[in-house]
């Protein structure tokens, strides 16, 4: 009889060790999901602009996180929309991914740096707008292009751009 209690009593024991166990993810047990593009204020800066074909521009993308706590973890897109089709701009060769977590009100930051092309060049992207997704979601935002036409490089017109990785702004 005596062994039914104690079974019992390190049953609940267990359970309530499970309960307080966050899991490691987040605060009160929640774990971070992947930032949503709903959930965060996305801003491009004031740009580097490339002045003249040939030269390097950059431009910078910020993001704020504006509710629950998030992960960015990869890359962001952005895809350059001329009107008639659009182009994906690559990953910055050699850069390394970090997995950043954003906590309501922490900011993160990208570039997208691009080589400017020739203004009415058939192999250069005559970008409108460009489109921005996060890591891990499919929701895009849309913003005008004003900063000319992209080179493109190779024969199959790859713009001469690339999305650099995430960095932490502030502490």
């Amino acid at each position: 009889m005596r062994a039914i209690p104690l079974t019992v009593t390190a049953l609940a024991a267990a359970l309530l060790l499970t309960a307080c166990n966050d899991g490691g993810g987040g605060k009160n047990g929640k774990s971070s999901s992947a930032c949503e593009i709903g959930g965060v204020s996305v801003q491009i800066g004031s740009a580097s602009v490339a002045p003249a074909a040939g030269d390097t521009g950059e431009v910078p993308v910020s993001i704020t996180n504006q509710s629950a706590p998030c992960t960015l973890d990869k890359f962001a897109s952005a895809v350059l929309d001329t009107g008639n089709a659009e182009v994906t701009v690559p990953v910055q060769q050699g850069a390394k991914a970090q997995k950043l977590k954003l906590a309501k009100g922490d900011s993160a930051t990208f570039s997208i740096s691009y080589v400017r092309g020739k203004a009415g060049e058939k192999s250069s992207v005559a970008a409108k707008t460009v489109k921005i997704a996060l890591p891990g979601s499919t929701a895009t935002r849309s913003f005008p292009w004003s900063y000319g036409p992209i080179a493109a490089q190779g024969t199959q017109g790859t713009p001469n751009a690339s999305v650099s990785a995430f960095q932490q702004v502030g502490d």
